[in-house]
Parts: structure tokens; sequence; C-alpha cells
């Protein structure tokens, strides 16, 4: 049964993951507390080393839950399985491109789900901040992530102005692993 809820599951995630991995990020988030397979706490840690490990984070999530409940065969499930819908629709957006690229009325969906994904992406964002400044077992605010936080966003927003791009991604993800072996390991 562990196998086909993982199919499931990450069907459903693969599905209705307009706009790439951060966008599936809530979605996953409730297939796995459904099922039970993780705790908010190890969802929000798996979140952070797939968002700094080589490849899509929606991927790395499905495969290490996968991983978790089903072993290698859980992993290749739920890796398959969350791919597969954008593999296939990818594969007949291809086949009919050039006719729907002038479409107006294909054009007029691509508008209307910019809105909603920025929308998500962003209380994501805003979601994963709360949870790691003020971790539901206490209710106090922690103070270092919320100093830490706003120092990484303060170098990030503040690199804008100096760089036309702003700082590197991988250099922010490299920063902020630095700093939390600084500030929460020593």
């Amino acid at each position: 049964m562990t196998y086909l809820d993982l199919f499931l599951g990450f069907l459903e995630v693969g599905f209705f993951s307009f706009g790439g991995g951060y966008v599936a990020i809530p979605l996953i988030r409730d297939v796995v507390l459904s099922h039970g397979w993780l705790t908010e706490d190890m969802l929000t840690h798996m979140i952070a080393v797939s968002e700094s490990t080589p490849g899509p984070i929606m991927v790395n999530l499905a495969t290490y839950i996968g991983s978790s409940q089903g072993g290698l065969l859980g992993a290749l499930i739920a890796t398959l399985t969350v791919v597969m819908p954008a593999f296939l629709f990818i594969v007949v957006i291809m086949a009919v491109l050039g006719k729907l690229v002038g479409n107006r009325y294909y054009q007029a969906i691509l508008s209307g789900l910019k809105p909603c994904i920025i929308g998500i992406i962003l209380a994501t964002g805003i979601y994963m901040a709360v949870q790691n400044c003020v971790p539901k077992e206490s209710l106090n605010i922690d103070l270092t992530a919320l100093l830490l936080t706003g120092v990484l966003s303060l170098v990030y927003f503040g690199s804008r102005k100096f760089r036309k791009n702003g700082i590197s991604p991988i250099l922010l993800i490299l920063l902020s692993a630095v700093a939390g072996v600084i500030v929460y390991g020593i």
C-alpha cells in the first residue's frame, strides 16, 4: 500500500505543480503530512537540504520521501511519478507548440497563471521564514534565526544595489550554510 500511496501522492504533486519546484512545496507538504510520512520539522529540514543539493527541489524531495518510506523502490516510484506528468506534458506541448505560441487563449492562460504562481512562491517563503523563526513547540521567537534571516535578506537585496543581478544564488546558499554552522554548530 505504501508504494501505491507514493505513486498517487506524487502523481498529484506532479500534475498540479505548475511553475516549478517552489510551487510544489505546499502540495508536497499536504501529501506528506496527510500520509504521516514526515513531521513538519523533518519536512522543513528536508526542504532546506533539497534546496542546497544539486537538482530540482521537487525531485530531491520526492526521492528522499520515497526512500524514507519505501527504500530504493519507493525512491524510484516517487521520483519517476513526480516527473512523469511534466515529461508527458512537455512532449505534448512540443508536438503542438508552433500552433500555441501565437494563440491568444494560450497566452491568456499563461498570463493568468503567473500571479498565482508568484503568490504561491511568496506564501511558501513567508511560511518557511515563520516556521524557522517561530518554532511550533515553544511559540517563542527564535531571535537568532530571525536575525540570521534578516542578515541574509539584507545581503541578498543589498547586493542588488551594487551588482546588476545581485549575489549569486550559489554564493548565497554557501553563505547561509556557513552562517548556520557558525551560529548553530559552534
